[in-house]
């Protein structure tokens, strides 16, 4: 017989990284809230009848947001055979609210107190037996980070199990609090029973209905419920809510200062650090030069080289020209040498040439998350999202975004407001991801003679789009509304694990690779297909001009729409639609067609290929940008729709990112090319209405909740 045993705790304590440690499994770790969104089930290493179940964080048991629901409604309502309660030792009173609450489900419990490194770096000391005492279950000292007390932990909770034993006390008030219940109770007539008490408890903390009826509860004893909580809010002048909330509090207060014996009392390090990147005017130059590095290195010195040789030298020099000979030397027919040589090798080979860069810019990333900066970070944007529209909670999504635009658009289940949970998933996949880095990559190496530059201004401009999108989009009646308060703790700084950063930095990049050998794969097979047939001389066939292929005709056919962004030639049109598929596919796209396996920024006939393609350097870049801002790949897609929930808001969401790209694309353009000296054209006075269209949209008052009320009213 299994056992299930679930791990529970506030966000970012630690319960991802315990559930690797204790699995041997390797999820995505964030050092900041909200990274868990789904419930993700492993065996216990060592016992494959024992199943650990790392629920998302979640700071109470009246749930907030979606990723709260799903904790609230597993232990509720699949009732795991026991629970690991982490809390986080650096602060202990928060997290044992949430203790409190689930001591009262009436399963086994354990309580690991995590990060406890950090706790005796803080010359900070626990009271174990103490602890014990006052909750009555077993209390372990816990380091998830460095492996120490987890299987203690989990090991206690499945004897637990097997036992069958309860939590006790059922609700971990004090005596003193049992007391305060039984005046309180006193106050009304039959609210001093133990059952009366303890169904005032269940309902003012979860006033959920489907909770009552998982406890059994009775019609009678519902409505009796109701009248105990009103007569007690009508004589104690106060919320039934926040009076329990005080007393599970004030217990807390009362066991900490028995339990703790308090270190250091000056600054912390990381509060001392926290006074320069967090200080009002030089938090966002800080964050600025900081991702400047970090593409820089990525894009432009050491990812460069490795990325170069890995173009010219292992697939230009090495694998197309061995494969090549061996299949001419086996008499394979030309076709097939093509399909494989030019198709698979040329355009897989143009996607995987850009590994190493994404490689370099992850492990960074994974650096700069896993010491605690990425939560500051988000900090420090909410006080320029708030006043578009947005908070700093939906800057977090776009940070898991940088890496891939599906986990991203996941992330959004942290925030409440359903209408900014809608504007983040609108917006998230405005950041570039990993698979847009390859485009970035090309465009700056072929076009821009390898501008630094190219990559972090990329990434400002996904944010811009963000903030521009957060203003327009607030001022409309779907959107309008003051943003959902941002709440969150910011960890304490500490050394990157080095565990953690490669496994970060690994299951980023293997998306990237897996969808290279599968999604990147197929694709390439059919465009050096549909470029390498078609009709010519009257009769159907391998072609020997490719503007008589398929792929020419379809891309003749689409062109027209691009042509006022600069970019009318059929192959970059057709590069901009295999995107759809994978934004991987845009440069694998132009491997195939160009005949290179090794698309390197540097290689001279991909330069003047591509420059064949664009008239100038700003249409390049228009390219780009639109490329970067339309709608995101099918998998982005396919995640945008389950967030939704609705086909009709899933629409609107691609649609307004394909229009917002084609806006932005159409001024860089047109403008780009009027300054620049092409002359007043159509298209320039087209670009300029389109301006003044969206700096109306910026600049016009905003639609508050209350105006939309009071028109709705009056009509």
């Amino acid at each position: 017989m299994g056992f299930k045993i679930a791990l529970a705790g506030n966000p970012n304590c630690g319960k991802t990284t315990m559930f690797n440690d204790l699995t041997g499994s390797s999820q995505y770790v964030g050092n900041w809230p909200g990274v868990t969104v789904e419930k993700k089930e492993g065996k216990l290493k060592g016992q494959r009848d024992v199943i650990i179940t790392d629920l998302p964080g979640i700071y109470s048991l009246s749930p907030y947001t979606l990723e709260e629901v799903v904790t609230r409604d597993y232990l509720i309502k699949e009732r795991p055979d026991a629970i690991v309660n982490l809390v986080d030792g650096t602060n202990l009173e928060r997290n044992l609210y949430l203790t409190t609450q689930l001591l009262e489900l009436g399963i086994p419990m354990v309580i690991a107190v995590n990060m406890m490194d950090l706790v005796r770096k803080n010359g900070d000391k626990f009271d174990l037996r103490k602890l014990k005492e006052a909750f009555g279950c077993e209390v372990v000292e816990t380091s998830a980070l460095k492996g120490t007390g987890c299987k203690e932990a989990v090991n206690l909770a499945v004897e637990l199990a097997k036992r069958g034993q309860k939590a006790k006390p059922s609700h971990g008030f004090s005596r003193e609090v049992e007391a305060a219940l039984d005046q309180l109770g006193h106050l009304v007539s039959g609210a001093a029973s133990a059952d009366n008490r303890r169904w005032f408890e269940v309902k003012a903390f979860e006033r959920d209905e489907k909770v009552m009826e998982t406890l059994s509860l009775k019609a009678s004893q519902l409505k009796e419920m109701e009248t105990i909580i009103a007569r007690v809010e009508e004589s104690m002048e106060d919320d039934a809510e926040s009076i329990i909330t005080n007393e599970r509090y004030d217990y807390i207060t009362q066991v900490a200062e028995r339990a703790i014996k308090r270190g250091n009392k000056g600054l912390t390090t990381s509060d001392k650090i926290d006074r320069v990147v967090t200080n009002r005017w030089l938090a966002l130059p800080i964050f600025a030069a900081v991702m400047f590095v970090v593409y820089y290195i990525s894009v432009t010195t050491i990812g460069t080289i490795v990325t170069d040789f890995t173009n010219d030298t292992l697939f230009g020099e090495w694998i197309a020209p061995t494969v090549q000979g061996w299949m001419e030397g086996a008499g394979a027919a030309g076709w097939l040498t093509g399909l494989v040589v030019d198709g698979i090798i040329g355009g897989v080979g143009a996607v995987l040439g850009f590994v190493p860069q994404m490689f370099v810019l992850f492990f960074f990333l994974s650096i700069l998350e896993d010491c605690g900066y990425m939560a500051r970070v988000a900090f420090i944007m909410d006080r320029i999202f708030r006043k578009f529209g947005l908070s700093g909670k939906s800057f977090i999504p776009m940070l898991i975004s940088s890496g891939c635009g599906v986990p991203g658009v996941m992330a959004t289940k942290t925030i409440e407001n359903e209408k900014d949970r809608r504007m983040t998933i609108m917006t998230t996949t405005f950041i570039p991801c990993g698979a847009k880095l390859p485009v970035i990559a090309l465009i700056a190496g072929a076009i821009m003679g390898g501008a630094w530059w190219m990559a972090p201004a990329m990434y400002f401009l996904g944010i811009a789009a963000v903030v521009v999108s957060g203003i327009i989009l607030k001022k409309t009646r779907m959107f309008a509304g003051d943003p959902a308060p941002f709440v969150m703790e910011l960890p304490q700084y500490h050394r990157p694990a080095a565990n953690s950063v490669l496994i970060h930095m690994w299951e980023r990049c293997k998306a990237f690779i897996i969808k290279a050998g599968t999604v990147i794969f197929v694709a390439c097979g059919v465009i050096w297909f549909l470029q390498a047939f078609g009709w010519e001389n009257g009769s159907w066939g391998m072609v020997d001009d490719i503007d008589n292929s398929v792929l020419a005709s379809i891309g003749h056919a689409i062109g027209w729409i691009f042509a006022p962004l600069g970019f009318a030639d059929w192959k970059a049109s057709v590069a901009t639609i295999t995107g759809l598929v994978a934004k991987e596919n845009v440069v694998g796209t132009f491997g195939v067609l160009f005949g290179v396996a090794d698309a390197a920024e540097d290689d001279p006939g991909l330069w003047a290929s591509t420059m064949t393609m664009f008239p100038s350097a700003v249409a390049a870049v228009s390219f780009l940008v639109f490329n970067l801002l339309c709608a995101p790949c099918f998998a982005a897609i396919g995640a945008i729709k389950r967030e939704m929930a609705s086909a009709k808001w899933t629409a609107f969401a691609i649609g307004y990112q394909t229009v917002f790209a084609y806006a932005i694309a159409l001024m860089i353009f047109q403008l780009g090319s009027f300054f620049g000296g092409a002359g007043f054209t159509i298209g320039t006075a087209v670009a300029i209405a389109v301006l003044a269209g969206m700096l109306y949209l910026l600049l016009r008052p905003a639609r508050t909740e209350t105006r939309i009320q009071r028109k709705e009213v009056m009509a």
